[in-house]
């Protein structure tokens, strides 16, 4: 842990910069002193927490909000962001309402900053972390199956039920020299084997039955390295669009070029819906994944937690 004194501090007070130095293949650890000398010539007083492990963000938030400190930034890919962000969420709202999320995106999967806007690079984001500007954005809500048990956890960006979700599982087994060619790898490994269902969605008070082999639910617009699978979405609107995938499992490859260029909608074989809740059954169960990360299995329930984050921008 480091520390450095500033000249003036963030109006949110002292930062407490969480990062994942094994993110993007040691990406974020290589990175770590320049953003520590921008904060530094910014003026922004900070500490940092080097995570371990999994889950070692979460608790970091979490124990950060405790000791009185209510500016965290999440530096690493979007895995490290949703882990910060369910230490600052418990039972359904914000566990201290004046916390406020920076990001500094530095990892391989950096998807949600695309939706607000916010820097890329390192060095441009943690300039970003100056100033008093925040945006009031909403945050997704899914409870899940874990085993026999029910488990639920928070998302900012986008979550899949179906092949998606097996494809993150299957991505996550791969080789990280494969670098940004790992989800291509992925897909193209759980694509023949991959047997969609039948799903029962309630979707607030309507209710549909198909056969699909992919859910998105989404707070934001991209996934996936930069896929613009949701274009639609926006973070403060109270809720989430819902894409059902009820066509062949083959659209998932011929639309994949579409997607990139957002032209991919409307689509026939594609169920669009805008829902505060979504219900989710499906025969056999499918895999669920949230900001990149495997959560369980289905049944579940998507829910919009309307302005319960505040993000730096």
């Amino acid at each position: 842990m480091t520390a450095a004194a500033p000249a003036e501090p963030s109006p949110f007070g002292r930062l407490v910069v969480i990062a994942n130095p094994h993110a993007g293949q040691g990406k974020v650890a290589r990175r770590l002193p320049a953003i520590e000398q921008t904060l530094a010539e910014a003026g922004l007083a900070y500490r940092i927490v080097r995570t371990t492990g999994p889950g070692h963000a979460t608790e970091a938030a979490r124990s950060a909000l405790a000791g009185g400190e209510r500016y965290l930034v999440a530096v690493g890919g979007d895995g490290t962001v949703h882990e910060v962000l369910n230490g600052m969420l418990e039972n359904g709202a914000p566990v201290t309402a004046d916390a406020v999320l920076g990001i500094v995106a530095a990892g391989s999967g950096c998807d949600f900053v695309r939706t607000l806007g916010l820097p890329g690079g390192a060095v441009s984001a943690s300039r970003r972390l100056t100033g008093d500007a925040v945006r009031q954005m909403d945050i997704g809500k899914v409870t899940f199956m874990s085993g026999s048990a029910e488990q639920t956890r928070y998302f900012a960006n986008i979550a899949e039920a179906g092949m998606g979700a097996a494809v993150v599982e299957r991505t996550g087994r791969l080789p990280g020299f494969l670098g940004a060619a790992k989800y291509f790898c992925g897909f193209w490994l759980t694509l023949p084997r991959f047997r969609p269902a039948v799903v029962r969605v309630q979707a607030d008070d309507r209710q549909f039955e198909w056969r699909a082999h992919n859910l998105v639910i989404a707070n934001c617009q991209f996934f996936g390295g930069g896929m613009h699978i949701s274009p639609k979405s926006e973070p403060d609107d109270g809720q989430l669009d819902a894409l059902v995938m009820v066509g062949p499992k083959s659209d998932a490859f011929t639309m994949l070029p579409k997607v990139y260029k957002s032209t991919h909608l409307p689509h026939p074989g594609i169920a669009e819906l805008t829902v505060r809740s979504l219900r989710l059954e499906a025969d056999p169960p499918l895999q669920i994944e949230a900001d990149g990360e495997m959560l369980g299995t289905t049944p579940a329930t998507f829910e919009i937690i309307p302005g319960a984050l505040r993000v730096k921008v």
